[in-house]
């Protein structure tokens, strides 16, 4: 064999573009991927070595094991799926945007997350307002007031404000099962979080309950025009409070206020009258009355 014709050999085999992977790169461009694919197969399928001319490299690669195939098929797919992730929908676009700059502002008002934060030295003060804000204490507070009523009137409101604690209770708990999304500030629930099944971030429970009794008290309660101002003060800084303390972002907060006004209108649909909760008070007084005597 001529010296140059070896060179020339030696020279189209060490070509970088030769090899399979970049076979791509020689075929024309009206040459789709799927016509590349069963040119290959083809070719791969011919029994016995091929015979070509000196000094000429074969059209298409010889015939590779399963793995290599079925990796150079899957990398032939990957630039349709970079040009799909590189082109998401306005839609997507508009939604990370928004939980991108949510994140942002509540991280960012979480001045009493730690004890270290700028706003350490009064966390034990915000975290006591969130309290007045939590289920627990709002049902055992009604079930003590129920005890306490001897008017029709005042025991009708007190069984349906019940009825909403609890029905707001186990709506929050329920949705946030089903989102599961954490707060801005990765905390582990307390105690009473846990017994309020008050878990998740979305929605802010403690920002649903503070807008639902805000807004049964002002309706069923004879109250001044100050008491009126402070009530609906009350209920904005019980959701501003947990913002500050790093367990809700502000998306949560206003869903919970939102879902506050809709448990509210439900009771009001479905209000139990005067007799209904008679009837409720005294089945509830007899299942307890044995334990009593």
């Amino acid at each position: 064999m001529p010296a140059h014709q070896s060179r020339s050999r030696t020279r189209d085999r060490n070509n970088v573009l030769n090899r399979p992977e970049f076979m791509s790169l020689n075929q024309p461009l009206r040459t789709n991927t799927a016509e590349l694919r069963s040119s290959i197969r083809r070719h791969a399928a011919q029994p016995g070595p091929s015979k070509h001319p000196q000094g000429q490299q074969p059209e298409f690669p010889p015939q590779e094991p399963n793995d290599n195939a079925k990796d150079r098929r899957e990398s032939l797919k990957l630039p349709e799926e970079d040009c799909m992730q590189l082109n998401p929908s306005f839609k997507g676009i508009a939604m990370n945007s928004l939980l991108a700059i949510d994140i942002c502002l509540s991280k960012r008002l979480g001045v009493c997350a730690h004890n270290t934060s700028s706003w350490g030295s009064v966390r034990s003060m915000i975290t006591l307002l969130a309290i007045t804000g939590h289920g627990i204490a709002w049902v055992f507070g009604t079930l003590l007031c129920l005890t306490r009523s001897n008017t029709l009137a005042g025991q009708e409101v007190l069984v349906n404000l019940l009825l909403a604690l609890l029905l707001d209770i186990m709506t929050v708990a329920g949705i946030q099962k089903l989102v599961k999304r954490k707060g801005p500030w990765e905390m582990s629930p307390s105690f009473l979080d846990y017994v309020a099944m008050d878990v998740y971030s979305f929605p802010a429970a403690h920002a649903s309950r503070a807008a639902m009794v805000a807004k049964f008290l002002l309706n069923h309660l004879v109250l001044a025009v100050p008491l009126r101002i402070l009530l609906v003060l009350w209920a904005f800084l019980v959701g501003v409070s947990r913002i500050m303390l790093g367990r809700h972002h502000l998306t949560d907060v206003a869903c919970g206020f939102a879902l506050g006004f809709l448990h509210y209108n439900l009771v009001e649909m479905v209000w139990l009258s005067s007799n209904t909760c008679q009837t409720l008070i005294s089945i509830s007084t007899f299942s307890w009355s044995p334990f009593f005597k």
